[in-house]
């Protein structure tokens, strides 16, 4: 194939149809103030994981919210849970536990999440 200096994007449209959002109703239910968050970034911007393993919180609440669970538990595995996102969300978003809590839902609901 000629290289023209440009590439077409792969396919990114979201499937809500057929994403199984049950994870997002499970972290939820376990963590009530994970539907506070309002994706403003202060956690991504305050993590330490991030600054070395392109870890953003903010990204896996929306993957979460999407239903694309296997992308969200990539994300999550990046997680050293040293809290420091907790200190700094102005939501009090306990980002801490939304976290565990997913690594636990994995772990136990796998047929639910997937």
């Amino acid at each position: 194939m000629k290289n023209f200096g440009f590439y077409i994007q792969p396919d990114s449209q979201i499937d809500f149809d057929n994403n199984n959002r049950n994870l997002a109703a499970l972290v939820s239910q376990r963590e009530p103030s994970f539907d506070w968050c309002i994706g403003c970034g202060t956690c991504t911007a305050t993590c330490t994981a991030g600054n070395f393993t392109g870890f953003n919180f903010r990204k896996v609440a929306l993957l979460v919210h999407r239903g694309e669970n296997e992308q969200a538990l990539q994300e999550v595995e990046k997680c050293m849970l040293c809290g420091k996102c907790n200190l700094a969300c102005p939501r009090g978003v306990n980002t801490r536990n939304v976290v565990a809590s997913i690594q636990k839902i994995f772990s136990r609901y796998q047929n639910l999440v997937y």
